[in-house]
């Protein structure tokens, strides 16, 4: 079965896209917990969504900063409070005294190039990672961090924007008959941070979809946009590598330092979300090489198409010098040269060179250089 022909239009789109460069703050000279943003601001307005529940009812709302306490009030069993847009210092300041949420970990939650952490503190516990997406093989990787805080049935979480992978999350949490209805806020965050992780599954499986495209290409048609989205590939595995292998410290740190404020029904599930991880880690090394393997395999294609071309250079060099041969003894000016003055002579040269050049095709024929 022969390969599926690239999307050479597609790959072009793709890689044509430029990842935007995150501002950098110096914080240099600053204390400990200063809150500086060191984003992108992609929203004008930070919102506030919340979602709180019990086995019965489940109410879901849009609200302000100064609403908040008045819905703490009405908390029913767990509550999710989802904050989007990082941007906004003061209010996410505010937040964490309304919470009791320590400095160090605020100035975590709107660092937006965090190394993804776990730490289990007093009375919290706080998450951060990379939540990324690629809806389809054709889409480069977008990614965002996203941040978790654990406190007294109290879920927080903080995005940088809109759009994230807990859609199928809201879906369970509106069933009254699903079992997460039932369970306590340790269950909810093990059900985001599993929505997170299980994403990355589909963005591996596009990854793997556009390698084995790259690799076609490199094969039959290789080219200037070959190795230009080999080479964004390449980078694209790196940043990907830097924001997978922290997760299994992260998920495993659940189980070593946070066992006093998960339940022990929620345990197994955590444990099998490290198992989760572990297998994304996997996967993302097995592209990791088919990658470089890629990259091998264009320039030992790109080799052989110019190995190929000096060959056939080089016959046609090979034939043409005996014909050069002839034509230049012939070109000598001597007038002793009776060749020159026989009536058949020109038609005998033209023979000759024309059965010199079928011998040598021959010959290259039988040793197999055609």
């Amino acid at each position: 079965m022969s390969p599926q022909a690239p999307n050479l239009k597609s790959v072009q789109k793709l890689f044509k896209t430029k990842k935007k460069k995150k501002k950098i703050t110096h914080k240099i000279g600053l204390p400990p917990g200063a809150l500086v943003f060191t984003g992108d601001q992609k929203l004008e307005k930070v919102l506030i969504n919340i979602i709180t529940y019990d086995e019965n009812e489940l109410y879901e709302e849009t609200i302000q900063l100064d609403q908040l306490e008045e819905h703490l009030k009405l908390k029913k069993k767990v509550l999710w409070i989802d904050i989007i847009g990082l941007h906004d210092v003061v209010l996410l300041e505010k937040i964490g005294l309304l919470f009791g949420i320590h400095k160090l970990t605020l100035e975590d939650i709107i660092n937006t190039d965090q190394r993804p952490k776990m730490e289990a503190f007093e009375d919290y516990i706080f998450a951060a990672m990379k939540m990324i997406q690629c809806p389809t093989p054709e889409s480069p990787i977008d990614d965002e961090q996203i941040s978790f805080v654990l406190k007294d049935g109290i879920i927080l979480t903080f995005q940088e924007k809109k759009g994230d992978v807990f859609d199928f999350v809201r879906s369970r949490l509106a069933d009254p008959k699903r079992a997460i209805r039932q369970r306590k806020a340790d269950y909810l965050l093990y059900a985001l941070l599993d929505a997170v992780v299980d994403n990355y599954f589909i963005v591996m499986e596009n990854i793997g979809e556009r390698i084995e495209s790259l690799e076609s290409q490199a094969m039959f048609s290789p080219g200037n946009e070959t190795l230009n989205a080999l080479y964004v590939q390449r980078r694209e595995m790196m940043d990907l590598r830097r924001t997978v292998y922290p997760l299994r410290e992260v998920i495993g740190s659940f189980d070593k330092y946070a066992d006093d404020k998960i339940s022990p029904e929620t345990r197994p599930f955590i444990r099998d979300l490290y198992e989760n991880t572990i297998q994304v880690i996997e996967t993302m090394e097995v592209f990791r090489d088919m990658s470089s393997g890629v990259l091998d395999l264009y320039m030992n294609s790109l080799s052989n198409r110019m190995n190929n071309i000096m060959k056939v250079l080089t016959i046609i060099s090979t034939i043409f010098i005996p014909l050069s041969f002839v034509a230049g003894v012939y070109g000598m000016n001597f007038d002793n040269m009776p060749e020159l003055h026989w009536k058949y002579g020109y038609f005998y040269v033209i023979g000759g060179m024309g059965i010199a050049v079928l011998g040598m095709l021959y010959f290259f024929r039988k040793k197999n250089w055609l």
